[in-house]
C-alpha cells in the first residue's frame, strides 16, 4: 500500500490532540515527514514524539521538501490561504483545516493554485465525515418537505474539556512581534473581505470562520444553500448570534454562542412533516465521543424515536482517510476548496445582516 509522506505545518492543540495522533494510528496510510513550528522547543519534542527528524520553523522551507505528498495546514487562520498556495505550486497536495482561509480573494487565489498544478486540495470539515452524519443525509433525502432546521451550537470554552483529557505543550519560545504581525494579518484580510465594520463584528466574523464553519457546511450539505439572510442578531459585547436563513419552502435558524459552561450543545435537526431526523454531536477534543441520528416518526399510530450510533471512529480519523483516498485512489472530494468558499459568502451575509441592525 501507497504511503502518504506528510508535512505537518502548526503543532498547537488540534495538532497534539486530534492529527498528530490520527495519523500515528493509520501507518500503513501515512508517514509524518516533516513537522513545523515557529516554537523550536515544540518542534523538538513533537519530533522526538513522532521520530521525525526533518523540523522546521519556516513553513516555506517544509513546503521545499521535494520528497513530500502532501502538506496539512493547521497553524493561525490567517496564514493558511498563504501555505495552501505554497504547497500547490510546489506540487504538493493540501489537506487545510477550517477555516480555509478569510476571504474570498484568498479562496480564489487557493483555487487557481490547485488548477494549475493539478494537486488535491481538502477542507477539513469533520463534522460532516462523522458516520452519523452521513447517515442523517441519506434520512432527509427521504423527507418529502422540510418545514424547518435548527442548528444549535452552544457551548463552554474548550480548554474545559482539554484540561481533563489531554496534555498540552505550549512555549513562547518566539519574538512578541511574531503575534502582532498576525493579528494586524487577521485584521487586514478580514477588513478587505467583509469591508470597513466595527471591531465587534470582526470578531463576530472571527467567530463564525472558526465555530459557525462547521454549522453552516454542515447546513450547506444537508439542507442545501440559503437564498439568503433574513434576519441576524447579536447583543452588543455578546457571545451569542442568532440568524434565520431563508429558503424556497422554509426557514433555517442558527443560534450559536461561547459561555463559561462545561458543556457541548451541537446539533443540527431537520424537521419534515412527518419525520424529523436529529444528529447530535460530541466536544472533538475528546476523540471517540459517540455523534448520533435521532429519527423521530410516527409508526403504527404511534409516536416513535430511533436513536442510531453507526460508529465509534471519530470524526477526523473519517476525513483523513477521505484525504488518503483522493489522494491515492482518485476518490471524488467531498470537501473541494469552492465548497469552503461558500461559507465565507454566507458569512459575509450574516455580517451585512448584522450591520443592519447596529
Amino acid at each position: 500500500m501507497k504511503k502518504i509522506r506528510a508535512g505537518i505545518i502548526g503543532l498547537g492543540e488540534v495538532a497534539q490532540i486530534i492529527h498528530l495522533p490520527v495519523l500515528e494510528t493509520l501507518k500503513d496510510k501515512y508517514e509524518i515527514s516533516a513537522l513545523c513550528d515557529i516554537s523550536q522547543n515544540l518542534l523538538n519534542i513533537m519530533g522526538e514524539k513522532y521520530q521525525v527528524k526533518q523540523l522546521y520553523t519556516d513553513s516555506h522551507d517544509l513546503i521545499k521538501q521535494k520528497d513530500l505528498d502532501a502538506v496539512f495546514i493547521l497553524n493561525s487562520d490567517a496564514y493558511h490561504a498563504e501555505c495552501a498556495v505554497r504547497a500547490a505550486k510546489n506540487g504538493k497536495s493540501v489537506f487545510m483545516e477550517k477555516p480555509m482561509c478569510l476571504s474570498c480573494t484568498e479562496a480564489d487565489e487557493i483555487i487557481k493554485a490547485r488548477d494549475e498544478s493539478g494537486v488535491e486540495v481538502m477542507v477539513g470539515y469533520m463534522r460532516r465525515f462523522a458516520p452519523a452524519f452521513l447517515k442523517a443525509v441519506e434520512e432527509v433525502k427521504k423527507i418529502e418537505k422540510i418545514n424547518y432546521v435548527r442548528i444549535r451550537d452552544i457551548i463552554g470554552q474548550n480548554s474545559f474539556f482539554i484540561e481533563n483529557t489531554s496534555s498540552v505543550y505550549r512555549f513562547n519560545d518566539f519574538p512578541e512581534e511574531i503575534i502582532k504581525k498576525r493579528i494586524d494579518r487577521t485584521y487586514k484580510t478580514i477588513n478587505e473581505a467583509i469591508g470597513d465594520v466595527p471591531e465587534r463584528l470582526i470578531h463576530t466574523y472571527m467567530m463564525l470562520c472558526g465555530l459557525s464553519s462547521h454549522d453552516i457546511s454542515a447546513l450547506r450539505e444537508i439542507a442545501g444553500i440559503p437564498n439568503r439572510v433574513a434576519a441576524a442578531y447579536q447583543r452588543k459585547e455578546s457571545f451569542f448570534l442568532n440568524v434565520i436563513f431563508e429558503y424556497d419552502s422554509f426557514y433555517a435558524f442558527l443560534e450559536t454562542g461561547i459561555d463559561n459552561l462545561m458543556r457541548f450543545d451541537a446539533h443540527i435537526e431537520i424537521y419534515g412533516n412527518d419525520k424529523s431526523v436529529k444528529v447530535q454531536y460530541n466536544t472533538p477534543y475528546i476523540r471517540h465521543l459517540p455523534v448520533t441520528v435521532s429519527i423521530q416518526k410516527m409508526v403504527d399510530n404511534a409516536y416513535s424515536e430511533t436513536v442510531i450510533l453507526p460508529s465509534y471512529k471519530d470524526p477526523f480519523t473519517a476525513e483523513i482517510e477521505h484525504f488518503y483516498d483522493i489522494v491515492v485512489n482518485g476518490v471524488k472530494l467531498k470537501t473541494p476548496p469552492e465548497d469552503a468558499k461558500a461559507d465565507l459568502v454566507i458569512f459575509k451575509m450574516i455580517i451585512e445582516a448584522l450591520s443592519k441592525n447596529m
